[in-house]
């Protein structure tokens, strides 16, 4: 049994139980256009705090995780840091590790570098996701939540990720699974033929993603969250205001007409609730460990920092 749990706008408001639920089949994928996502994402900085109830939420739940591993981490990356909310977390449990904050928004490294004690800001660097300008084996602990999703190329992503973490480095992070927005994608192809939401992968792939590019441990798993609202164009305005837009290259180009969103508005009404509209989000969970053991040509080579044993610590 799984738990759908529904969340306002502004607080968890209640909380249901499903059985058997089914996802739609996935849209075809198609590739973020990276500077429509990076100039959404610019503007929205100064915004994105005000509505981010639900990736403030998925952030605690995966961060919380860490309370079971034993690691001293020494330098972290939080991959898609937006405004930094996990930094402060992160700096809390452990002062002595150096954090390093990896956005590809200059507008929110601007939010972020303002987070941790005065005497522990983050590193701030100015990157994509998908091509990370650190040295190999450098990260003993990589997080990262809601990101990957804007990632055209997933497997080259871990692979990179993978690199940077040094044996017995731990890589933990969320993104969404397929049923993410499946109701205002239901509406809008009632509507027209275009794309209008973004594409996300299934649980499945991206763990088999994990084992093809030789991630250990991998762990994986899912939950249900669900956002209530009003109106439609509640809904559109948190996106927008988060800087969630439609980025795919196979979006419409023309603006939205007014009696295009009647047309969604009508559609959408079929999902209605309790008196409100639901937004689904289908949140992906994942960690997997950097191998201790590294194969070569010749066989397994073990480095000679491992012998000692996994780190300890709390």
């Amino acid at each position: 049994m799984s738990e759908t749990k529904t969340l306002d706008p502004s607080q968890a408001v209640r909380l249901q139980t499903y059985l058997n639920a089914t996802s739609e089949s996935p849209e075809p994928v198609s590739p973020i256009d990276k500077r429509r996502a990076r100039r959404s994402f610019e503007r929205a900085a100064q915004t994105y705090d005000s509505v981010a109830v639900l990736q403030r939420e998925i952030a605690d739940r995966m961060l919380e995780r860490l309370d079971y591993v034993r690691l001293r981490p020494e330098r972290i990356l939080d991959i898609g840091t937006g405004t930094g909310y996990a930094i402060d977390w992160l700096t809390r449990r452990y002062p002595k590790a150096r954090v390093v904050a990896l956005d590809f928004a200059h507008g929110m490294l601007g939010q972020a570098r303002r987070r941790g004690s005065w005497m522990r800001r983050p590193l701030c660097v100015c990157a994509d996701a998908e091509q990370l300008p650190l040295a190999d084996a450098s990260v003993d602990l990589i997080v990262s939540n809601a990101t990957f999703q804007w990632c055209n190329d997933l497997e080259r992503t871990f692979r990179d990720c993978l690199r940077i973490l040094r044996p017995g480095g731990l890589f933990m992070f969320t993104t969404f699974g397929p049923d993410t927005l499946r109701e205002l994608r239901a509406a809008w192809s009632q509507v027209d033929a275009h794309s209008h939401v973004s594409p996300f992968l299934d649980m499945h792939d991206i763990g088999d993603t994990l084992a093809r590019v030789r991630f250990a441990d991998t762990v994986m798993d899912a939950e249900r969250l669900t956002l209530t609202y009003d109106r439609v164009q509640d809904l559109m305005r948190d996106l927008k205001v988060l800087g969630a837009h439609n980025a795919t290259s196979q979006r419409p180009r023309a603006l939205t007409g007014r009696a295009r969103i009647r047309a969604l508005e009508a559609a959408y009404e079929a999902h209605r609730s309790d008196g409100r509209l639901p937004a689904s989000y289908e949140v992906v969970y994942g960690h997997a460990w950097a191998p201790v053991q590294t194969e070569t040509a010749e066989g397994v080579a073990i480095p000679v920092s491992a012998l000692g044993g996994r780190k300890g610590g709390s």
